[in-house]
């Protein structure tokens, strides 16, 4: 999904960093040899994640949803030297590929590579988080969030991904479409939840932005 023109998103490209070489690597195999490769960060909103982690500098980052590693490795880039990310994801068959990934990283030994259901991991994860990427199923976008919220420090950031899928948001909605009316649901949650503060930003398939308050 694209809000600008393409000359527009062009230019903008241009003007922001590049991906590091590895993570170039990473997102020509994907699209050579993985499923769906549309759901990898890609190289613009790879950037905005790495920036906002630097901006962070967290010390425990969790990601909801590797797929393979892409975003794991941007979000990589801001860890504390003494730092750790926690990554899930209940696909099997593409944790060879992100491991492998993560292995050729400067954080191989960084991140922790989980497999399996994250509704019934988190709650196994005794750590506080400084920042939360959720990018997994849209059903339990609101689940996961009400098992990560006791879990963020203070002036944590929540990112939450895919929040405006493909502008289904604001369209009439079909009553057997349940990611569409989860995520309606969630960006509702997101916006009057008073324990956050809450921006979406139109990024890609939107990017919404949540801080836990202070007091």
């Amino acid at each position: 999904m694209s809000f600008l023109s393409e000359k527009l998103e062009d230019y903008v490209i241009s003007h922001s960093q590049n991906e590091p070489q590895l993570l170039q690597q990473l997102n020509k195999e994907t699209w050579q040899k993985i499923l769906n490769p549309r759901m990898l960060s890609g190289a613009y909103q790879g950037r905005v994640l790495s920036m906002i982690s630097k901006i962070i500098n967290p010390k425990n980052i969790l990601e909801i949803g590797t797929y393979t590693g892409y975003s794991a490795l941007c979000l990589a880039e801001g860890l504390q030297k003494n730092g750790t990310l926690i990554t899930i994801d209940k696909n099997e068959e593409l944790e060879a590929f992100s491991k492998k990934y993560f292995n050729a990283s400067n954080y191989k030994k960084q991140i922790e590579q989980l497999t399996g259901n994250a509704l019934e991991i988190i709650p196994t994860i005794n750590k506080k988080f400084d920042l939360v990427f959720i990018d997994a199923d849209k059903a339990n976008y609101s689940n996961y969030f009400h098992l990560i919220i006791d879990k963020m420090n203070h002036g944590g950031i929540i990112l939450s991904d895919n929040v405006l899928w493909s502008g289904k948001v604001i369209e009439d909605v079909k009553p057997n479409d349940m990611d569409t009316l989860e995520l309606l649901a969630y960006n509702k949650l997101l916006n009057n939840d008073k324990r956050i503060e809450t921006v979406l930003l139109p990024i890609r398939d939107g990017l919404t932005i949540s801080r836990v308050k202070t007091t």
